[in-house]
């Protein structure tokens, strides 16, 4: 069993493109006309979060199965 809760390169990666898609969506939302297209941008970067972090374990970067 690892010890490494969750803090791995696949697991990183998925946060900052989270985070990213969360930055990108807040900015089109604080323009002064709301900013659909932007905000829009940032859920389809959101969406990928969880499969870049799926393919990210699949390739060996995130913890180990156990062997």
């Amino acid at each position: 069993m690892s010890d490494s809760h969750g803090n791995t390169p696949a697991a990183w990666t998925a946060v900052f493109i989270g985070l990213a898609a969360f930055v990108v969506g807040g900015i089109g939302l604080m323009f002064s006309p709301l900013n659909w297209t932007l905000f829009w941008v940032g859920v389809v970067i959101l969406a990928i979060a969880p499969v870049a972090l799926v393919v990210l374990n699949k390739m060996g970067f995130g913890e180990g199965t156990g062997h």
